[in-house]
């Protein structure tokens, strides 16, 4: 038995090498063909943009195509289910934003784990969410908002991009926080809600960056604070929520790239250096900056850690707000 035991230890050692030789030929090689590159939310919005952004260069870094589709529905579960569904060879990537660790906690018959059918590549973009009011609010600060909603108990709303999405997050969150009673009006997107809030419609809206960016100068809204942990450069009067003394604002929205799990480590690990070299590209950072996002890039194991600190405090936000996604 122990001759046994030995002679397979020597035959496992042998087939090792081979493997990790094999292993690292096929990363070499990698690829060697169209890659497909999902974007589960539709043409023209920030994670469209952003994901023909790193896939037009990483066909120019290869010399392959890299065809960005837009597999849209289902708060992008379609799309992602898409990636999950493929091979774990490395050929569909997928353009992710922060719902993939929201998603668990406000949908109980997901058909998927993002934290276990994905592996992560590289974050792309950090984003955060403003906290605006129409002009014709009578509130000039934070502090004067919370105490105008005080003062009228049910009167004022405020519009979220849609139910379950981190700006209805932010909405009750801040109710909870401080003691309010705002009345959550969902609108089927950023657009619209921003039109209504600069036409006086909407008195209180948490919006996006990325959608607000372009109209920042209009005059036509005041932004009184805005989520994370650190004040925008291009805001610099708008102080954090958390200044303010209010918790729980503190993750940030962001823009990452994914493959299904299973995918070799030495792709990962091509895919994620990739990855984050495009963004840290002047041309590439400045184009994000423009969209009114902080580039990130970074490892597969640092968006890892992301994921799971951040996962545990959506959680905590959904629950305490009582939000499901029906």
């Amino acid at each position: 038995m122990n001759r046994l035991a030995t002679l397979c230890a020597a035959g496992l050692l042998a087939v090792l090498p081979l493997a990790n030789a094999q292993a690292q030929a096929q990363a070499q090689a990698y690829p060697n063909g169209p890659v497909k590159f999902i974007v589960p939310y539709p043409a023209g919005g920030s994670t469209d943009i952003i994901g023909r952004l790193i896939g037009q260069n990483l066909s120019d870094n290869w010399k392959q195509p890299v065809v960005v589709e837009n597999r849209t529905g289902a708060s992008g579960a379609i799309g992602t289910s898409a990636v999950i569904g493929a091979p774990a060879d490395g050929y569909n990537l997928l353009m992710g934003i922060t719902v993939l660790i929201q998603m668990p906690h406000l949908k109980n018959d997901l058909p998927y784990d993002a934290l276990r059918d994905l592996t992560p590549i590289s974050q792309v973009a950090l984003s955060t969410d403003l906290l605006a009011v129409s002009n014709n609010v009578p509130a000039n600060t934070l502090d004067e908002l919370i105490a105008l909603v005080k003062a009228n108990p049910k009167k004022y709303s405020y519009g979220s991009y849609g139910n379950a999405t981190s700006s209805h997050i932010r909405g009750e969150t801040l109710n909870r926080e401080a003691k309010i009673d705002m009345t959550h009006v969902p609108y089927r997107g950023s657009a619209p809600m921003l039109a209504d809030l600069m036409g006086g419609h909407l008195p209180i809206a948490f919006v996006d960056v990325g959608s607000a960016y372009g109209h920042l100068n209009s005059g036509k809204f005041k932004v009184l604070a805005v989520s994370g942990t650190q004040r925008l450069p291009f805001l610099p009067n708008a102080p954090t929520m958390l200044e303010r003394g209010y918790k729980g604002f503190e993750p940030y929205g962001w823009f990452a790239v994914f493959v299904k799990a299973g995918t070799p480590k030495e792709i990962v690990d091509k895919l994620s250096r990739e990855v984050s070299a495009i963004v840290k590209k002047p041309e590439i950072s400045a184009k994000l900056v423009e969209l009114g996002l902080v580039p990130v890039g970074g490892s597969s194991e640092d968006l890892a850690a992301a994921m799971k600190r951040d996962s545990e405090i959506w959680g905590r936000l959904i629950q305490g707000g009582g939000i499901k996604l029906e």
